[in-house]
């Protein structure tokens, strides 16, 4: 696979047969538009997108010749948040436009430890883990986006 080069992503549940390798890539690392990744083997891959998109958990690239290589979120340093009233938390985690993974019983951010601050005074017990980041994608789409222009939205009828 030396010099391979992928311009094709296929999301998570959009394919179904083996891929090939695999690269463990961090939540920041998982959004690009152009950019040199290693695989788990070692290969290095250009990829080499039309739009800077994000890629989840699941997701492939597709090389050139049909080859698949699985993008697999990397455990990294999170905040856990948990308390009493999760809706709340969220709500303010939301209020300062922050990558949210909302589970449950808890939710997940990014270290931050000014948001982790301020989220305890809230009554939160805010403890620092290590895992795969997959936070919610947002209102307008999947992932993250540099642009506010979403199109049609469900909003405009």
């Amino acid at each position: 696979m030396a010099g391979m080069v992928s311009n094709e992503l296929r999301r998570a549940g959009d394919w179904s047969k083996t891929a090939q390798d695999r690269c463990v890539l961090n939540y920041d690392e998982r959004f690009l538009r152009r950019r040199v990744v290693t695989t788990a083997q070692g290969q290095d891959i250009l990829v080499d997108l039309e739009h800077t998109t994000s890629l989840e958990q699941g997701d492939a690239l597709v090389l050139g010749d049909g080859t698949l290589i699985e993008i697999v979120a990397a455990p990294q340093t999170l905040l856990q948040i948990e308390g009493d009233d999760l809706v709340r938390l969220a709500w303010h985690v939301g209020n300062r436009h922050t990558p949210c993974q909302i589970e449950r019983t808890r939710l997940l951010i990014q270290s931050d430890p000014v948001i982790g601050h301020m989220l305890e005074h809230l009554g939160a017990k805010v403890t620092e883990v290590s895992e795969p980041f997959t936070p919610e994608g947002g209102a307008y789409g999947h992932g993250r986006t540099h642009s506010h222009e979403h199109g049609a939205t469900a909003h405009e009828h």
